[in-house]
């Protein structure tokens, strides 16, 4: 997944969690290493990056089907975010990241609840996955239960708090974020104040923008008119670091903002459609020069987290739109790693397998009947590939999925704390 998207048959050589040699024999130029991985017959790609994931919300799996987006938000995801300990939460975050690097994904941007942030970040520290997460920011959400009700002042503070905290942590594999959910349930002093603040700290904003035609309807009476992006805009929010989830309501005029501003838009094909939300124009964004890149959004809308079949959807639906090949299997592969690199900030870091790169790496095996016979690499991976195909997965050089089995999360475990979780948080939302 380099410049010229060379496909190369040879070795990776590792050292200090960093890419050292790719090629032919490349293992050979350093010398003896630790160990090392046959993965003759398969393909090593860098590891997916999801830019859009709730971690809070993988309990709420099943629980929340068959509902538009402001009633699914009402009627069931805030309640069970409301319900929430410190000890569920801990069980919904380990589930997912559990399936997350079981399935190839290496990094997320992740929007959490507005309390216990410090449980996700926690984990996340003890997963080896890499994460940029973000505490939910929602000052002006009358409908939502009292538990996520806050102030301006101490949503900002808390932010403010676990960025201190949390930012850089593990050798920078962690870093923080500032989230407003979005538009319907901030207020513009606190929109302006994350402006501010991002700018000031150049800290990643994430947030949700243009999902849903009753979202939009409801933003235009609250901003007195305005668009969702042209209301964000206003507040000083378009920038480099503003990552929009979804944008699948987004015209002409909207997508020259998010162009002239570099804003990324975080495209969630399967929720999307679950959702009834619509079909985002990704073609057209890209060919702006948008940057648009891939994430499965929460379990309680998808409901998993597996990047195969969002590339698979991101391919057709564009070909359902504007005919086949308008988004090729190579574009939709750059977008679940390049492009989420890039949505990041950390395309000097991870996105390709380049010498000098973090060593996030994925195995996918290659001689299973449904990958067969696999001419074109792309094609494959986009196209057939499943998220049980992925043996092993490489975090800053260290093997988390080790022949399909983790190394450093225990799945029999974390299984049954989390059906046990779920019962729990159910009964407690009364969902």
């Amino acid at each position: 997944m380099n410049d010229a998207f060379d496909i190369v048959e040879g070795d990776v050589s590792i050292r200090d969690g960093r890419i050292a040699s790719v090629g032919p024999n490349a293992g050979d130029r350093f010398g003896a290493h630790d160990r090392t991985i046959d993965a003759g017959g398969g393909y090593v790609l860098p590891g997916f990056v999801q830019t859009h994931i709730h971690l809070c919300q993988t309990l709420f799996r099943g629980f929340a089907d068959d509902l538009p987006l402001m009633d699914w938000l009402r009627r069931r995801v805030w309640p069970m975010e409301a319900a929430h300990t410190p000890d569920t939460l801990r069980s919904a975050a380990r589930l997912g990241i559990l399936e997350l690097l079981s399935s190839g994904t290496t990094t997320v941007l992740t929007m959490e609840t507005v309390h216990d942030t410090d449980v996700v970040f926690e984990v996340a520290a003890e997963s080896g996955i890499r994460a940029t997460i973000g505490k939910c920011l929602m000052d002006s959400a009358a409908e939502a239960p009292a538990r996520l009700q806050e102030t301006a002042k101490s949503s900002l503070d808390e932010s403010h708090a676990l960025k201190e905290r949390w930012h850089g942590a593990e050798r920078g594999r962690l870093r923080a974020a500032y989230a407003p959910r979005f538009a319907v349930s901030c207020s513009r002093d606190l929109l302006e104040a994350v402006a501010s603040l991002s700018e000031q700290s150049g800290v990643l904003v994430h947030t949700h923008a243009s999902e849903s035609r009753d979202e939009i309807a409801i933003v235009r009476e609250l901003s007195g008119g305005l668009s969702n992006i042209e209301y964000l805009s206003s507040l000083n929010l378009a920038s480099p670091r503003l990552c929009t989830a979804h944008c699948v309501w987004v015209d002409e005029r909207e997508q020259r903002v998010l162009a002239e501003h570099d804003v990324k838009v975080m495209h969630c094909p399967s929720s999307n459609l679950k959702l009834g939300s619509g079909i985002a124009p990704v073609v057209e964004m890209r060919a702006r020069g948008i940057t648009v890149s891939l994430g499965a959004d929460g379990a309680a809308c998808n409901n998993h987290l597996d990047m195969f079949e969002e590339m698979r959807l991101a391919a057709l639906l564009q070909a359902t739109r504007h005919g086949p090949g308008v988004l090729t299997a190579r574009d939709a592969l750059s977008m679940a790693t390049r492009g989420g690199a890039r949505t990041l900030g950390l395309d000097s870091e991870i996105g390709s397998i380049e010498t000098g790169k973090r060593a996030d790496l994925i195995v996918i095996d290659r001689d299973r009947p449904h990958l067969l016979p696999g001419p074109d690499p792309y094609s494959t991976v986009v196209y057939a590939a499943r998220a049980a195909d992925v043996r092993t997965t490489i975090v800053d050089g260290e093997v988390l999925v080790d022949g399909f089995t983790p190394t450093r999360m225990d799945g029999a475990e974390i299984a049954a704390a989390a059906r046990a979780a779920a019962r729990e948080l159910a009964a407690r939302a009364r969902v």
